[in-house]
């Protein structure tokens, strides 16, 4: 079991974490907490917005100052945005302060989940399939780097998925 009961998820947008953490939330008992929905709950403003008006480092800034106080919660289930892992002091609250499950799922995946999801500022290219692929192998080494478990969420229904990650919690002794 981990310090505090925590179960971070983190993966690329698009692989589940929202919904998957939703599920284990509940059937874990656990608080759920989403980092995007968080962020836009306290500024009273989309994420589109805040890239915007402060560029991807406002938003890294502001994401990182909820990571680090979030983390410090016992028994949530934290939905990270799909970039957080690009800060190292992210890494190491994430790493430090409870299981991490990286929800791992392929770039074509990926891309029929979010082709049409406006409210993701980093896909809002000409090629969003290629800005995935980007993405991914970017960002990839970064959740392994962290991760203590890693669950594929591809193809497979949520349920099935969140089904696994509990079935994988329960072997490690993580819940």
């Amino acid at each position: 079991m981990s310090k505090t009961g925590n179960i971070f998820l983190v993966g690329l947008m698009g692989a589940g974490k929202t919904t998957i953490g939703k599920l284990l939330a509940k059937h874990l008992k656990k608080t759920f907490i989403d980092t995007d929905h968080e962020l836009e709950l306290r500024t009273g403003v989309k994420i589109p917005l805040i890239f915007e008006l402060e560029g991807e480092a406002g938003f890294r800034d502001r994401e990182a100052a909820l990571i680090h106080e979030l983390t410090q919660r016992q028994d949530i289930i934290l939905a990270t945005g799909g970039g957080a892992v690009l800060r190292t002091e992210n890494r190491a609250a994430l790493a430090q302060r409870g299981t991490v499950i990286y929800l791992n799922a392929k770039v074509e995946d990926l891309w029929l989940r979010t082709q049409h999801d406006k409210n993701r500022p980093l896909l809002q290219t000409s090629d969003p399939k290629a800005k995935l692929a980007e993405l991914f192998a970017q960002r990839d080494p970064l959740y392994r780097e962290i991760a203590d478990l890693v669950v594929t969420s591809g193809q497979q229904n949520v349920q099935h998925a969140a089904r696994e990650v509990e079935r994988r919690l329960k072997e490690n002794q993580s819940v």
